[in-house]
This record gives C-alpha cells, structure tokens and sequence, in this order.
C-alpha cells in the first residue's frame, strides 16, 4: 500500500451555481450565470442552475451522504448574490441563515468546509456598472469578504477569495464561452489582473476582520509540452501558454510582478490598467494554495483549421494545434496524470520554503456512465483516473512537495457550466427529473481510500 501523509485532508468539492438551485427564492440576486443561461444560444439545451441539484432543500441528506462516504473535508463556494443581492452592502439575511446552517450540520459530522467566496457568479447588478472590467468590483468584493469573515469565520476557517481566475479572464471576457460572454483579449488582461487585485484585496479584508483563518488563492493549472521542442514556433507558444495561465498569477503572488513574456508581446494591452501599489499588493501572503489540475495541453505544429474548445491560443495569435491524443474523457481531455506530479514538483524547486502547504481543489473526470439493470453504476474509468492522479500526488509527496489534502470534483453530477447537464463529474450520480442520489462505485472505491489513508 502507498500511504498519505498523516492529517492528510480528503474531501469533495461543489460551486453554489452549479448545485444550490433555488436561483429566484430567499431574496437571492441574479448573478451573472443566470442571465448568461437564459440567453438562448449560450448553454447547451439552454439549460441553466434555476434547479440544479436542489441542493438549498436536500443538503441535510447530502450532508449525510459525505458523512458516510467519510469525508473529511468539503470545498463549496457561497453564492455571492444570496448574501447581497445586488452586490451592494444590503445583507440578505435568509441567505446568511441558509450557509449557516449548512455549515453547522457539516461540522455536526465532523466535515471541515473549505469556503470558496467567488465561483464565477458575480452579481448581474455589479455587472450592470462594469463587472471585473471595473475597480469598484474590486473594492465590492473586498467589503463582501469582510463580512463573510465576520459573520461566519467563528466556526470557518479556510478560505479562497476566488476560484480559478484564468477562467474569470479568459472563459468569461477572453473567449466569451462563460458568464458574462465578452469575447477580447486586451479585456481579459485587464480582468486577470483584477483578479489579482481582488484576491489581494480580500485577504487583507477578511485578516482585518480575524486573524485566526487560513486563506489561499485556486488556481487551475496545466502544463503545455511542445511536440517539438527544438522547433522555436512551438516553444515560444509553449512559454506564452503557460505564462498566461500558471505564471501569471504564480508570478504574482510570489514576485510581485507579471512573466516579462507576456509584458514584451501584450504590454501594449494591459500595463495601463496597472496603477502605483497593485504590484506591491498582489504579494499578499497566502497560507496554502490550491491546485485544480485536469490535464495538460499539447502544443504541435500549426492545424488552423481544427480549432479546439475553450482553446485561447488562436486569441492570443499562436499558430498550433492542440489536439489531444489518446484515450479521451467525455469532456474530450486527454489523461495526463504525470503532467501533476511535474506541475507540484516544479512549484516545490521554483519557491523552496516560501511555497505554502498545497491542496489539490479539483480534480476529477466526466464519464457518462450510468445506473445498470441492478441498479449499480460502474464507473471504472473514473476511478482509474483518480488513482491514477492520486499516485502522481504521493510521486510529488516522494519528491518532497508539502501537500495538505485533495478535494475530488465532483461530489454529484452537476450543472457544468456552458455544457449543461451533458457531462457528468460527480461520484454521485444525479436524476435530474427525480433529483434521486445513487453512489457511484467511484463513490464506494473513495471511501476506501479514505480509510486506509492510501492506496
């Protein structure tokens, strides 16, 4: 058997969006999903969060469901808008008493919440008068954390202001296949280093509240290996690739600065939207930070006319191809479980003893699979993947990465996001019309992995 660390965190992770449902009760704001969503044209069957997994009503016997699986951990994010429902400082106090709740019967289980502030639903009325394009979003965001700390930070004591801000920049304003559906390039910049800005201005706001929480940035990572790497065309798109999504937050966070790469070839779009002190406060210090890992993108000679989903190379005028290879999930990623351990070793050798402990936040698969004549769901493959990427942890563990726990995404098959309810991530699978739970024997293979503490 190969063993974790001791104390090593397992949990399972959900966004609010993605399962609450109850998008128009309890006073809740529109966010900006809700109006994308409703968009025809935008979501795959037009579907949307307005039902979700109905977790607002059913999260007592979901609750129970993590309790039994032995979860340790449980990373959801609040919906901004539920709280303030047009993202001003008018609280919405059945909002207030919902999370309560739901974070007193977790820790009544002995489950710890990892609290996400910002899983991409911003509220539609901060959007109206400019969205992350917009300091004041900023400042917005600085008071909504504040409060969250006040209100909840007596019983919750780990954080991250945002979740996956290359997808905030890029998904949301670069390619527009995400809320709030802009599609610019010099925008996207601009909202990244916002992003950065407002992660900065949450710490400080939600430390000057208390002193006692543990706060990190999300960030999802991947490597870009170029076929050729002798070929200056696919090195130089491999280095822009990963600037613009490792090291342009890593850079950040640790040097107070952005990857000259990206200054030399963009500057022109972005460095007017960096003011006196953004830099100084972007080096705020994190007590952990948390890794979503997937897969790694390739990056081969130019194929200009197979352009691939949620793809930003073409945008940012790389001549490539990126088309995976080998076996494929049903999101058609590749599987790259050693492109973890490589990402988790080269952030160990870059920062030494300045990195913080790390967290692997998401990591998962979309399988279709779904119940058989008995009732079972076998769902091998996922539970392949996530061995797979499990051992790539204890590899980088072997090569003296400090890492502190795993969230599998997902707890239940869920609203993903522009691709509806087609793609299935969760280890519990979901009726949507009966809103009925079946553990999947992903579900079943966890819990053992929990117990023993290993493989």
């Amino acid at each position: 058997m190969r063993s974790f660390p001791e104390g090593f965190l397992w949990g399972a992770a959900t966004a609010a969006y993605q399962v609450e449902g109850a998008a128009q009760e309890d006073g809740r704001g529109a966010s900006i999903w809700d109006t994308f969503s409703h968009t025809p044209g935008k979501t795959d069957n037009g579907d949307s969060g307005d039902v979700a997994c109905d977790m607002y009503h059913r999260y007592p016997s979901d609750i129970a469901l993590m309790q039994g699986l032995g979860l340790k951990g449980y990373r959801l994010s609040i919906s901004w808008s539920r709280l303030f429902p047009n993202g001003d400082d008018v609280r919405e106090e059945r909002g207030f008493a919902f999370y309560d709740d739901l974070i007193n019967k977790l820790l009544a289980q002995g489950i710890t919440p990892y609290i996400t502030l910002y899983h991409w639903d911003l509220p539609q009325a901060l959007e109206d008068k400019g969205g992350w394009q917009s300091r004041e979003t900023i400042a917005a965001f600085g008071r909504y954390a504040a409060a969250v700390a006040e209100h909840f930070g007596d019983r919750v004591k780990h954080f991250a202001p945002i979740n996956e801000p290359w997808c905030v920049a890029w998904l949301g304003h670069g390619l527009g296949v995400h809320a709030p559906g802009i599609s610019d390039r010099a925008i996207a910049f601009k909202v990244a280093h916002h992003t950065v800005l407002a992660h900065a201005t949450a710490v400080n706001a939600m430390r000057a509240v208390r002193s006692d929480l543990k706060i990190g940035p999300v960030l999802n990572q991947a490597n870009y290996p170029a076929d050729d790497p002798s070929d200056p065309v696919q090195s130089h798109a491999s280095a822009i690739l990963d600037a613009v999504q490792n090291r342009w937050w890593m850079d950040a966070i640790f040097y107070g600065k952005y990857p000259q790469i990206l200054i030399d070839e963009y500057g022109s779009e972005f460095l007017d939207a960096i003011l006196p002190g953004d830099m100084e406060l972007a080096q705020t210090k994190n007590d952990w930070l948390g890794i979503n890992y997937y897969f790694d993108t390739r990056v081969g000679p130019s194929d200009a006319a197979n352009p691939i989903q949620f793809d930003n190379s073409a945008l940012l005028g790389l001549a490539i191809d990126s088309t995976p290879r080998g076996p494929l999930t049903d999101m058609g990623w590749p599987i790259t479980p050693e492109g973890l351990t490589q990402m988790l070793v080269r952030w160990h050798q870059e920062f030494g003893d300045r990195l913080p402990q790390i967290f692997i936040t998401e990591n998962g698969v979309a399988y279709p699979d779904g119940p058989d004549a008995n009732g079972d769901i076998q769902d091998q493959r996922r539970i392949s993947f996530l061995e797979q990427h499990l051992n790539a942890i204890l590899n980088a563990i072997a090569q003296g990465v400090d890492m502190g726990g795993y969230f599998q995404w997902s707890l239940m098959d869920n609203f993903e996001w522009s691709l509806g309810y087609q793609k299935r991530f969760g280890i519990i699978h979901v009726d949507y019309e009966s809103q009925k739970r079946t553990l999947k024997e992903s579900a079943h293979w966890y819990s053992r992995v929990i117990e023993r503490n290993g493989l």
